[in-house]
C-alpha cells in the first residue's frame, strides 16, 4: 500500500512539472521592451529608503546632469532606449496635473509644504534640483540648474507628442482619475501618449473606468495576482486578478512563478495580461525598484518579450538590446 501512495505521489509530482514545464511551452515571441523610472536621474542608496525618505540627500556618484521627473530627463531616457517613461503627478490646487514625485516640496526643491497645496505657477519658479548632495550636505551640484523644470503634465506631452508615457499617482484620491480623463477629453491628440496608469487604487481604478484602453493595475490587484498564481498557478488555471493587466514580477522571485518564464508569459497573454519585470524584492520596501545592474539584467530570459522597469535605462537598454 506505501509502495503504491508513493508511486501515485510520484506520478503527480511528475504530471505538475510536465504541465509548468516552461522548456515544453511554445517560445514566446516580441522585442524587449523598456520603461524607464523617472526619465534618466541621479542613482541613490536605497538601503532602508521608506515613503518620506528624502532620497537626494543620498544621491551617489556619478552626478548626472538629467533631474528626475524633468523633460531633460524623459527625452534623454527617449534617447537611450527607453518604449515608456513612467512619470509621477499631483493635482495642483488651480486644477492642474504637476508632474513631481515627492508628496512634499522640501526634499529637492526649495519649496516648503504639500506639493498639490500649491498651483501650478508658483511650482514652476522652484529649482528641483536644490536639495541634491552626494556627501551630507557639503556639496550641491545641480543647485541652479533644475530652476523652472518643474513641468506640467501639458509640458511634457507637447514636448514629446510622440512618445508614451505610464502615470504614477501619488496619491488614493479618485478625483485624480476624474482629472486625467478631463485632461485627455480636452486634449484628444494625446490620448495615446498616455499609455498607462498605476499607483493609489482609488485613481487608478477611476481612470480605468472612465478610459477603458488605459493599461491600469494596482498594488493591491498585483499581490493579489501573484499570491492567488502561487497558490493554485501549478494547475493552470489564471487567478481574475491577473486578468487584462500589467503583472509586475520582482526579478529574484520570478523562478518562483510556475512555468517561468515561457509557460508563465503564455498564460498571462492568453489572460490578457502582460509582464513588466522589476528589479529585486524585499519584505517591507517602500518603493517600486528596477532591473538595475549589470548583474540584475543577467538575470532577465533572453530574448524576454515583455517589459523590463529601469532606473538605468542608459545602462541596461544597451546590455538586454545586445542580448537579444
Amino acid at each position: 500500500m506505501f509502495k503504491k501512495i508513493l508511486i501515485g505521489v510520484a506520478v503527480f509530482i511528475a504530471a505538475v512539472y510536465l504541465w509548468n514545464a516552461s522548456w515544453l511551452a511554445p517560445a514566446q515571441t516580441g522585442e524587449t521592451r523598456f520603461v524607464a523610472h523617472r526619465g534618466v536621474h541621479q542613482n541613490f542608496d536605497l538601503t532602508g529608503v521608506e515613503n518620506d525618505t528624502c532620497t537626494a540627500t543620498r544621491i551617489r556618484e556619478p552626478i548626472v546632469d538629467e533631474i528626475e521627473n524633468t523633460i531633460p530627463a524623459m527625452q534623454a531616457a527617449f534617447a537611450a532606449g527607453a518604449d515608456f517613461v513612467e512619470l509621477d503627478v499631483h493635482p495642483t490646487t488651480d486644477g492642474k496635473l504637476a508632474v513631481f514625485h515627492d508628496w512634499t516640496l522640501d526634499c529637492r526643491t526649495e519649496g516648503k509644504g504639500e506639493t498639490r497645496s500649491h498651483d501650478m505657477a508658483y511650482l514652476k519658479t522652484l529649482d528641483v534640483g536644490y536639495g541634491y548632495t552626494p556627501d551630507d550636505g557639503k556639496t550641491f551640484p545641480l543647485r541652479g540648474k533644475g530652476v523652472g523644470m518643474l513641468p506640467e503634465l501639458s509640458d511634457v506631452l507637447t514636448a514629446m507628442p510622440d512618445k508614451r508615457f505610464l502615470v504614477n499617482y501619488k496619491s488614493n484620491e479618485e478625483r485624480e482619475g476624474d482629472m486625467l480623463r478631463a485632461f485627455i477629453e480636452a486634449n484628444p491628440q494625446w490620448e495615446t501618449a498616455i499609455w498607462g496608469v498605476y499607483g493609489g487604487d482609488a485613481p487608478t481604478m477611476r481612470a480605468k473606468q472612465l478610459l477603458p484602453d488605459l493599461k491600469a493595475w494596482s498594488r493591491k490587484g498585483l499581490m493579489s495576482c501573484l499570491l492567488q498564481y502561487e497558490g493554485y498557478g501549478w494547475t493552470g488555471i489564471v487567478p481574475s486578478a491577473c486578468h487584462n493587466t500589467m503583472v509586475m514580477v520582482p526579478i529574484n522571485y520570478a523562478w518562483a512563478l510556475w512555468g517561468w518564464p515561457n509557460r508563465f508569459i503564455q498564460r498571462m497573454r492568453e489572460a490578457g495580461s502582460e509582464v513588466i519585470l522589476i528589479g529585486p524584492f524585499s519584505p517591507g520596501d517602500a518603493g517600486t525598484s528596477g532591473v538595475d545592474t549589470p548583474q540584475e539584467a543577467a538575470l532577465v530570459p533572453n530574448g524576454f518579450p515583455g517589459l523590463v522597469w529601469t532606473n538605468e535605462i542608459a545602462t541596461i537598454a544597451p546590455i538586454l538590446q545586445a542580448g537579444n
